[in-house]
Formats: C-alpha cells, sequence, structure tokens
C-alpha cells in the first residue's frame, strides 16, 4: 500500500516531498498528495516527518483493524 498522508497532522513542511527518491510526493494547493503509481513504499517520507503524518495504512483500515 502507498504511503498515506494524514491531512489533520500534516503542516506542509515539505520534508517528506524532498525526500521521496522517485517524487512520487508533491504538494497541490497547500495539501500534501501521493502518487500510488509512483510510491515504491520505501518509507522514506514516513522517516522524515516530524509532525507523524504519514502511515501506509489507510483510515478505513486502522478503524477496520482497531
Amino acid at each position: 500500500m502507498p504511503a498515506f498522508i494524514l491531512e489533520r497532522m500534516c503542516r506542509g513542511c515539505k520534508h517528506c516531498v524532498n525526500a521521496c527518491p522517485v517524487q512520487a510526493i508533491r504538494m497541490v494547493a497547500h495539501l500534501t498528495v501521493v502518487d500510488p503509481n509512483l510510491c515504491t513504499e520505501c518509507e522514506a517520507c514516513m522517516e522524515v516527518c516530524i509532525h507523524g503524518a504519514i502511515t501506509f495504512k489507510s483510515i478505513e483500515e486502522e478503524k477496520t483493524n482497531g
């Protein structure tokens, strides 16, 4: 599953954008967007996110698995 941005936690610092080795993350109108077709699940973005706003589980999956 590609990276998933938790919008309520993202502050738009762009650390993830700069860390992504395949440019799968970009900013669109002050929102961080992940292109799931480009994401290689390397977790570089998650490692540099100082706000804990990136995960590799969707909100729906977290709700289901508790």
